[in-house]
């Protein structure tokens, strides 16, 4: 089989790439033929058809403005990025097309293309996209459902992207455009990570029947589970206003015994957060990855997730998983899919301190087996249901019945 991938980055950006990374390499592992086309990036991994990628769109110092109406034509339709694929679908020919972060930057216009040239569709949402012109359902740090019913000027009303007027209207008009002309139509099959993502599109009007669960993998855990409680609590991911990690702090203050908290990452409230910390037994490591990582995983005591915002399927939690260690994740979006309550980790209300506060008291307080046996069953959840191989076999069969339609 031949599958073209689309995806506005090829380069490790962030999960979402992980995810196209892994899928490509899984699939040629299994015999098939791959291939990417993306937005021109300095970053980005060698391609073959890299040639043909519409010219690099440089927003992160801008902060998306409205300084040219070309910058803003190609944020919400590119037709660079249409007359570039139709260069490599003559080339690659693919059976398939698996489509993943496209929006913003080699827009929907793509699909378009491939709506005319007759090749089956699927798409991997990473995020809320769909139902919110921002990505991520948030106002003022908190989960905002204002766009219901197709209402994306809340966007605009809200700045609800960066803070910014000129960047929520082209993300309002954004919305606005691909709904009212049928974007999304020639997408046969919507992949969601989390069942939670599903029932929320669901909720919004979308066909459920368009919709597939498969959740996301984590590569096969190597080596045995650390032994001991470990030496402190870990955090790791983005440091913003939504991932709660200010909530984590004020509860580590109310903690009846204290405990070293490590936090990894980087983020605009690093520094806020660093203020906020002081006089906790609190370290900043910055952003790390491979095997600091790693190494910082083994070494804690316990993962804890507290986000805020509507998280879809995060993969740091299902690393710690893997890692075998267990997580205390706020009750909020897909997480609660990922942690058994009681058995590989506990659950907690977002955004108030208490509730989190009394569960890391209650997990300090265990014995050191029961510990042990929390993190033995996140390893065992980890290879059950995240493993690779699921992930692949679950991805082939939907290939094949979207072939078949």
């Amino acid at each position: 089989m031949k599958i073209l991938f689309l995806n506005n980055f090829y380069y490790l950006r962030g999960g979402s790439e992980r995810v196209l990374f892994e899928e490509m390499r899984l699939l040629r592992g299994a015999g098939h033929e791959t291939a990417i086309y993306a937005r021109a990036h300095e970053k980005n991994e060698p391609a073959e058809f890299q040639e043909f990628f519409p010219a690099h769109l440089d927003l992160e110092s801008t902060g998306i403005s409205l300084k040219t109406a070309r910058t803003a034509r190609e944020l919400i339709y590119s037709g660079a990025s249409r007359r570039g694929l139709r260069e490599v679908l003559a080339r690659f020919k693919p059976d398939i097309v698996h489509a993943h972060n496209i929006y913003g930057r080699l827009t929907l216009s793509v699909l378009d293309e491939l709506k005319a040239s007759g090749i089956p569709v699927v798409m991997t949402l990473h995020d809320l996209k769909l139902l919110c012109p921002s990505y991520l359902m948030l106002n003022a740090g908190k989960p905002c459902e204002r766009c219901r019913g197709h209402r994306y000027y809340h966007a605009l009303f809200s700045r609800c992207h960066r803070g910014s007027y000129p960047a929520s209207l082209v993300y309002a008009l954004e919305s606005s455009f691909n709904h009212l002309f049928g974007k999304y139509h020639s997408v046969r099959r919507f992949i969601a990570p989390s069942r939670f993502l599903q029932g929320k599109c669901a909720a919004y009007g979308w066909d459920r029947e368009r919709f597939v669960t498969i959740p996301n993998s984590i590569g096969s855990p190597r080596g045995p589970l650390e032994e001991g409680r470990g030496e402190y609590l870990l955090y790791f991911g983005r440091l913003s206003r939504e991932k709660g990690v200010g909530t984590l702090l004020k509860a580590c203050r109310a903690l009846e015994s204290p405990v070293p908290l490590l936090i990894v990452g980087e983020g605009p409230e690093r520094a806020a957060l660093e203020r906020e910390a002081h006089g906790l037994p609190v370290s900043f490591a910055g952003y790390l990855s491979g095997s600091a990582l790693s190494d910082a995983l083994k070494g804690s005591r316990l993962v804890v997730i507290p986000s805020e915002c509507y998280e879809n399927a995060p993969l740091s939690l299902l690393e710690a998983l893997a890692a075998g260690k267990p997580v205390l994740g706020a009750r909020i979006g897909g997480i609660p899919e990922l942690i058994d309550d009681g058995e590989n980790g506990f659950l907690f209300e977002p955004g108030d301190a208490s509730s989190l506060a009394e569960v890391l008291n209650r997990f300090l307080a265990l014995p050191d087996k029961v510990a042990a046996a929390l993190g033995a069953s996140a390893r065992v959840r980890a290879e059950r249901d995240y493993s690779e191989q699921r992930h692949l076999a679950a991805l082939l069969e939907l290939y094949r019945q979207v072939l078949s339609l």
